[in-house]
């Protein structure tokens, strides 16, 4: 171990840091793995992968992804960040931390989700081709569900994203830790990258039932022949019934391959954002 490996600076994000890193990596990932996202929506749909669109048109709804990317990841890294130091403050015990990223990883996904929820409802039912144009969606919701027809699926996405992230920042957290213990250095953002990507497709894998009945819930809407789904157990429930267990496996494999690279970008790119704001004293706390 060198010295200078010794003395290479551990980076932690500010406020500010994490608002402008959160934005960047979360548009930077939802634009790159756009077309996955469509596909696995489609072949979780009720109507089925072809009816709903097949291969065509996979950017379908880019343009919501990319409004509401920018503000909910900044939410959740802002929240985040918030509350790992704030709870970190309060518990020094290195035996808590995974209790520590859980917690504080599920407030960050609670914010997210008022921001996260209304541009997904959109995205999701554009993927689907039932609108072919971002307005037509939003007028629609908002003359046939009201405002709150934005926010459908909006239980079913935090019972969701909760477990999700529940496993998968203390795995990244744990991943990156040890990884930075072995080298004897901190770790460097690429490396951070390629542990954000297993850890979240090990969490993708395991929450891929949670994620089939979010979609349905969101695509559903009151005007359609078939009676709509509601809460997350009930749809599981019925999906059971109606389809069998496998079918709340749908769009598994897309779902971990675009979660396992969009980890990689995600965590790779807001990483880099703050080392490269640490290094560069931009965005510092002013005292």
């Amino acid at each position: 171990m060198s010295n200078d490996n010794l003395t290479r600076p551990v980076y932690h994000a500010n406020i500010k840091q994490a608002l402008v890193a959160g934005a960047l990596a979360g548009t930077a990932v939802d634009t790159a793995l756009f077309p996955l996202d469509t596909i696995k929506t489609r072949l979780q749909s009720q109507a089925g992968f072809i009816a709903s669109g097949g291969f065509r048109g996979v950017y379908s709804g880019l343009l919501s992804a990319v409004i509401g990317s920018a503000p909910n990841a900044s939410l959740f890294f802002v929240t985040y960040e918030s509350m790992k130091r704030l709870l970190s403050a309060s518990i020094d015990n290195p035996q808590y931390a995974p209790f520590v990223h859980m917690t504080a990883a599920s407030f960050g996904e609670i914010s997210a989700c008022t921001v996260r929820v209304p541009t997904e409802v959109i995205k999701q039912r554009m993927q689907t081709k039932q609108f072919q144009v971002t307005s037509s969606a939003v007028s629609h919701v908002i003359r046939t569900e009201g405002i709150l027809g934005f926010y459908r699926g909006f239980l079913s996405t935090v019972a969701r994203e909760i477990p999700f992230t529940c496993i998968q920042f203390p795995l990244y957290e744990y991943f990156k830790s040890a990884y930075g213990t072995y080298k004897g250095r901190p770790t460097e953002p690429y490396e951070a990258a390629m542990w954000g990507s297993l850890a979240g497709g090990i969490a993708a894998a395991i929450t891929t039932p949670l994620d089939v009945c979010k979609t349905r819930i969101m695509l559903s809407h009151k005007n359609q022949a078939v009676k709509q789904y509601t809460g997350i157990i009930s749809t599981m429930k019925r999906i059971v019934a109606e389809e069998g267990p496998r079918a709340l496996l749908s769009g598994i494999g897309p779902r971990v391959m675009w979660i396992s690279i969009g980890g990689s970008i995600f965590l790779g790119v807001y990483e880099k954002a703050v080392k490269t704001f640490a290094q560069s004293q931009m965005l510092e706390d002013r005292r």
